[in-house]
């Protein structure tokens, strides 16, 4: 059941909520307490129901669970749909409760309604995009865009173009979830899961997972564009190197030598979690 729950996720959701909340600290915004805690609870249950829901529409001759009978399955179906709802109905009472105190700005629902869109998209049929190939672009969107920038609009009211870094962001956790996706293609087209990486094929997927991952960079290089000093995000720099040996490791991988799982997947975690992470905190301690 942990599994299922994608603790992970989870951490990286309360990475880019800090995040977007921090440049809204930069930016010389009051902190607004209440707002910030009860829409980190309200990320952190939506980014939940966005790992359970899809669960439930899995197909029978994939297990939820190892040495699974067919009534264990039947029963944590239920439950996932028992904890999904409760999710759903605890985030329409922190927005009924921000809304009833007048701490939820006009600009927030946009957000709001954004995550239940792409919550719905993500694991419900008949979009259920999750098996046609784009889950993982709404996954990055949700992680590196969504999140933010509710974290963001929350604290200071209205959008502002620093915002844009999430575009880089959001670059960095498609790339994550693609490097993911390595390790079990074999498994995905055995069970018919049909994540990017199946629908494309690795010969296609490898160029472009090092175009996107690559463009990133470049994106965060182009930061005084919209006013930023690179004096300021220096610190996510300090990933690139991660990101080269990630590039190196699956061109690797796409010539046929013998992959290291963990190691790629902790690369892959380092390159968008770190870099969250160094961003976050150059804009809360500037």
């Amino acid at each position: 059941m942990i599994k299922l729950l994608s603790p992970l996720r989870l951490i990286l959701a309360a990475l880019t909520y800090s995040f977007g909340a921090g440049i809204a600290d930069y930016l010389g915004r009051p902190f607004l307490s209440a707002p910030f805690w009860l829409g980190m609870v309200a990320v952190l249950l939506a980014q939940l129901t966005m790992s359970l829901l899809p669960e439930i529409f899995r197909l029978d001759v994939e297990p939820l669970s190892e040495n699974e009978t067919p009534a264990e399955r039947y029963k944590l179906r239920y439950n996932i749909l028992y904890v999904s709802l409760a999710s759903l109905a605890s985030i329409v009472l922190i927005v009924y409760g921000l809304f009833t105190t007048k701490q939820l700005p006009p600009s927030s629902i946009f957000f709001l309604a954004l995550t239940l869109l792409i919550i719905i998209a993500y694991a419900i049929p008949p979009l259920r995009f999750v098996n046609r190939g784009f889950g993982e672009i709404l996954l990055a969107a949700q992680l590196a865009y969504v999140v933010p920038s509710l974290a963001f609009v929350l604290q200071a009211g209205d959008l502002h173009r620093f915002l844009a870094l999430t575009i880089p962001l959001t670059l960095l956790a498609f790339s994550y979830f693609v490097a993911l996706n390595f390790q079990s293609y074999q498994q995905d087209q055995k069970y018919g899961r049909v994540t990017f990486l199946v629908r494309l094929g690795w010969e296609r997927v490898v160029p472009l997972h090092h175009l996107f991952l690559l463009t990133a960079y470049i994106l965060l290089i182009t930061a005084p564009a919209i006013g930023l000093s690179l004096s300021l995000i220096w610190s996510a720099f300090l990933t690139l190197p991660f990101a080269l040996y990630q590039i190196l490791q699956l061109r690797n991988i796409s010539l046929g030598l013998p992959p290291n799982w963990t190691i790629l997947h902790a690369t892959a975690l380092a390159v968008f979690g770190l870099t969250t992470y160094f961003l976050a905190i150059s804009f809360w301690i500037r």
